[in-house]
């Protein structure tokens, strides 16, 4: 499995790559792995406002549905409105085509708090 060496990870599977005060997020290789076939994605609405590890939506698999949590906190700038019509993108590609939303980071120093590649492979061993 792959886990890129430039995100951030959190413990509850969802990654973050930062560039400035935004942070694209999506769920990890392992997490699409997991689930299984995702079949449904529900995503929150732009301009919403996230705090650090609120629910901002669900994602649904032949498996199970389990929810996506913020990693960091900030506004909904952009949401990834092909993944509902076309949720296999989790599954094909996390992080590129699969990413999930696009936050304004209300603290970029919430990142700190998140794993590298590395300890999220270890936690994941």
């Amino acid at each position: 499995m792959s886990h890129p060496d430039d995100l951030r990870y959190a413990r509850t599977h969802e990654w973050v790559r930062a560039e400035g005060d935004t942070a694209t997020i999506g769920i990890t290789d392992f997490a699409q792995n997991e689930l299984g076939d995702v079949v449904y994605l529900e995503l929150p609405e732009v301009g919403r406002t996230l705090q650090q590890n609120d629910v901002f939506g669900t994602v649904e698999s032949v498996k199970a549905v389990s929810d996506l949590y913020a990693p960091v906190s900030g506004e909904v700038l952009e949401v990834n409105d092909e993944l509902p019509d076309s949720p296999e993108e989790i599954n094909q590609d996390p992080y590129v085509r699969g990413w999930m939303i696009i936050v304004k980071m209300d603290d970029p120093t919430e990142l700190n708090e998140l794993l590298t590649a590395k300890q999220y492979e270890q936690a994941n061993a």
